[in-house]
């Protein structure tokens, strides 16, 4: 009997953590990790369920997993995270590449059954039989299997040669362009010692010795490491430079005028409604739903949402149109 899809939850409960029921909403910072069977749990979660023995069941499936399995949840929909990891899982086995085979349509029949070995796993379909499917393809490629885990395909060996022809081109051109640099510099060198034997008064062999002495230093200068470049931000950070023994400056301090706060005023063009206080002790919450944990948690109290309900009520009742008071 064929098993039908699992249906994935798409929606922003996904975002919730199933064991202490916290979401993005209450906490940003929540990191959410999942394992083989792909359901979000908090990393807090995660380390206390998991503290001993390294090993246990996931809380919503009851699935045994281990610890070691568990990584970051980096797809907000389940439905994509389980799909890379079933993919990463079995392309790590069915590894052959297009020279294994001896026509190209044997090579797109075997990528057409990869594909449908993932989308069955993915969707929960025809499971044991796929699973055996998988097993039996390892048993019969095991040595085929080993070998092109550490064998690049043509497509990577054609792009490790272009790498490396382009390296060496880039290389030998900044080699000739550092050989036509030299020799200019040599003769720049020359010409102005010639210059100034010939126009100097001073006994030549001094002359000689400084622009032996001038060459020898800026030949030391360019074998000198040079510093690196430093980018310098507007909050007063560098870049490149080192932290050695150094701190980074306190941004000075801007003068600016502090906030006052102000209650805004409604002009309701109504009865005022009654104050939070007033809605508190007066029993106009009898008949509200109080606000649960989570939503107390996101700022929302049932107070807020009576006044706003007040409010519109009693918004516009002393509204009198202009055509009338005309009339009158």
């Amino acid at each position: 009997m064929t098993k039908q899809p699992s249906k994935l939850n798409f929606g922003i409960s996904e975002e919730v953590c199933p064991v202490c029921k916290t979401n993005k909403s209450a906490n940003p910072n929540l990191v959410l990790m999942v394992n083989v069977c792909v359901h979000p749990i908090c990393e807090n979660c995660v380390a206390t369920l998991f503290r001993v023995g390294g090993a246990g069941k996931c809380p919503v499936c009851k699935n045994a997993v281990k610890t070691k399995n568990y990584r970051v949840k980096l797809f907000r929909s389940s439905y994509v995270e389980k799909d890379v990891d079933i993919r990463k899982r079995i392309k790590r086995d069915f590894n052959k590449h297009r020279e294994d085979f001896g026509s190209l349509r044997e090579y797109n029949d075997y990528l057409e059954m990869v594909e449908d070995i993932i989308c069955n796993l993915v969707n929960g379909v025809d499971i044991i039989e796929t699973n055996k499917k998988i097993e039996n393809y390892k048993k019969e490629n095991k040595d085929l299997i080993m070998k092109n885990r550490n064998r690049p395909s043509e497509e990577e060996q054609e792009l490790t040669a272009l790498v490396e022809e382009e390296r060496k081109k880039i290389t030998d051109e900044s080699y000739v362009k550092e050989e036509i640099e030299e020799k200019r510099r040599k003769r720049i060198a020359a010409e102005a010692l010639i210059d100034e034997l010939i126009v100097s008064n001073i006994d030549g062999k001094k002359i000689f010795e400084s622009h032996v002495a001038a060459a020898q230093k800026s030949k030391e200068e360019e074998i000198r490491p040079s510093s690196p470049k430093i980018t310098r931000f507007s909050s007063g950070a560098t870049l490149g430079t080192s932290h050695r023994g150094s701190f980074l400056p306190l941004p000075k301090p801007r003068q600016h005028q502090l906030f006052v706060y102000q209650p805004p005023v409604l002009d309701l063009n109504g009865p005022l409604p009654p104050s939070a206080e007033d809605i508190k002790k007066k029993g106009f919450l009898k008949h509200i739903r109080s606000a649960t944990t989570a939503e107390r948690a996101g700022g929302y109290s049932e107070i807020t949402s009576c006044m706003r309900a007040l409010q519109e009520a009693m918004s516009g009742l002393f509204y009198v149109p202009r055509a009338r008071l005309e009339v009158d």
